[in-house]
């Protein structure tokens, strides 16, 4: 399923994002506060919608 594998992949840069953005807090907390908690956000969006396509996708199948 070609359809399942870009899915996960999507799921996979967005928590490379949310790491990538984590880190970035670590290491300087005062820099951009505001700006990486929005791209955590997002980036945790982002894996929850791709997660809900996936499953509906599923149920298409499986109907």
């Amino acid at each position: 399923m070609q359809t399942l594998s870009i899915a996960a992949a999507g799921m996979m840069n967005a928590q490379t994002r949310f790491d990538a953005s984590a880190r970035r807090t670590a290491a300087a907390p005062l820099d951009d506060l505001p700006g990486e908690t929005v791209e955590r956000l997002q980036a945790k969006t982002a894996v929850a919608r791709t997660a809900d396509d996936m499953t509906g996708t599923l149920l298409d199948i499986l109907a």
